[in-house]
């Protein structure tokens, strides 16, 4: 936040927090509904290793464009701190300034896709009729690297600017454009693996021209910005470092779900599939966690850069409140309904009893994890980075630390472990939070804040 300046008013009420986390949800929610589609187009085809190909293809990009998630989160906070300045040139950008990074960054992936590709399919050690499949896929989506990015950009940008809607619906056009290219090149145009990753790769340069022309008409089809304002050094130098502290928070939390899924491996296939199972029932909690994180990065952004403490004090409660009270309804509907949603989703007899065996555990992820999103979504817009990075790391370390101590109880110790590990992640968030609030806020008095909306 830059010294000096006027505190500006910034309207926070329950519905502007529901308003912006709803539509983020839904967007979320449309990722995992692409991967459904195609699983199913390419099932049609009626060849397993085709449909292998797919789904682990869809696993490599997955886990290739989480790193890249930086993109979006910096840009939240980035353009929401200059949305609360009212500061439209930074706003300009800032969107400019990324959509730099995510080009170099989408070229380099391209550039690197041989290595890239060897290295997925080592790591991933399946026969080669899968190996080939995925090759057809990875080739083809890989092209798509600097839109999907662009794209990740611009996501960030119409979020932090309070344009939830306009995210919202730019997600929705890519979703359903993707769907019906694949369904068409797959299935009408019988070409296979490689039409499912053509159906991505369309959508998502698609989706990244209408998206630019949206960001070019929320901006009033301003001038460019100027070369000295997009590249000072300043600017690029803050941006830099904001994006190396996320990727590398982000970095940890792969490292720590890698490591849970590598543990129940090890354990067994029954032990695997059971954890797996129940990962997939609390994903779905996680999705509206993040749409409440979303809330609390423009938010709270919005508040840093207008200085308005008591609003940025009410973004955080009621990010929380609303974040909370969804995550204790989604434990009691697991606690309940777990059983046969386990049923439904398996008709193995020994991974039932797993799963069920351990379903009170995972029922609790929301419930203690609800604070670790919101706490992230609250240090992202405050661009808190340092502070959110080495927390996590401490967090890890937790984690770790928590498995070693709990081995002898099997996988209920690895559960154990990784609720340790997020309620560490808000422990420690919430009790740096003072200190990072009165380093924020430095000049103003406690009481001195605009009066916000109800």
């Amino acid at each position: 936040m830059r010294p000096g300046g006027p505190v500006r008013p910034v309207a926070v009420s329950h519905r502007r927090v529901l308003a912006i986390a709803l539509p983020m949800t839904v967007a979320h929610l449309t990722t995992p509904l692409l991967g459904i589609v195609d699983t199913a187009v390419i099932g049609r085809l009626g060849d397993a290793a085709l449909l292998g190909g797919v789904a682990l293809g869809a696993v490599v990009f997955d886990f290739l464009f989480w790193g890249f998630g930086f993109l979006r989160m910096a840009t939240v906070g980035l353009s929401a701190q200059a949305l609360g300045r009212g500061d439209g040139v930074e706003q300009r950008a800032v969107l400019s300034r990324a959509l730099l990074v995510a080009a170099a960054c989408g070229a380099a992936l391209v550039v690197c896709q041989l290595p890239i590709r060897a290295a997925a399919l080592a790591l991933a050690g399946a026969s080669p009729a899968v190996d080939a499949a995925v090759q057809d896929y990875f080739d083809v989506r890989i092209w798509a690297a600097p839109f999907t990015l662009a794209n990740y950009v611009v996501a960030g940008w119409l979020t932090g600017i309070g344009r939830t809607g306009h995210a919202l619906a730019l997600q929705i056009v890519i979703s359903l454009l993707n769907m019906g290219l694949t369904v068409a090149l797959v299935l009408g145009l019988d070409w296979g693996v490689a039409g499912s990753a053509a159906g991505t790769l369309v959508a998502e340069i698609a989706g990244a021209v209408a998206g630019l022309l949206v960001c070019a008409r929320m901006s009033g089809f301003s001038p460019r910005v100027s070369r000295a304002v997009l590249l000072d050094r300043q600017a690029l130098g803050a941006s830099f470092v904001l994006n190396r502290d996320i990727m590398i928070r982000t970095a940890a939390l792969m490292l720590a779900f890698s490591f849970f899924a590598a543990q129940g491996a090890r354990a067994g296939d029954v032990t695997l599939a059971a954890n797996a199972l129940l990962n997939n029932m609390v994903m779905l909690a996680a999705f509206f966690l993040d749409g409440f994180a979303t809330a609390a990065e423009q938010i709270c952004g919005q508040a840093v850069g207008a200085r308005n403490r008591g609003a940025f004090l009410r973004g955080l409660r009621l990010s929380l409140l609303w974040g909370f009270g969804f995550a204790l309804v989604a434990s009691l509907a697991y606690l309940t309904l777990g059983p046969l949603a386990i049923d439904l989703m398996t008709t193995s007899s020994e991974v039932r009893t797993a799963a069920r065996a351990f379903l009170a555990l995972a029922a609790l992820l929301p419930v203690v994890g609800v604070f670790a999103y919101a706490f992230d979504g609250i240090y992202i817009g405050a661009l808190w980075s340092r502070d959110m990075r080495n927390l996590m790391l401490a967090a890890l370390a937790v984690y770790f630390l928590a498995w070693w101590g709990l081995r002898p109880l099997g996988n209920a110790g690895l559960w154990l472990a990784l609720l340790a590990f997020l309620t560490a992640r808000g422990a420690l968030q919430a009790a740096r939070l003072p200190a990072l609030m009165a380093r924020t806020f430095p000049d103003l008095p406690r009481r001195a804040e605009l009066p916000t909306s109800p």
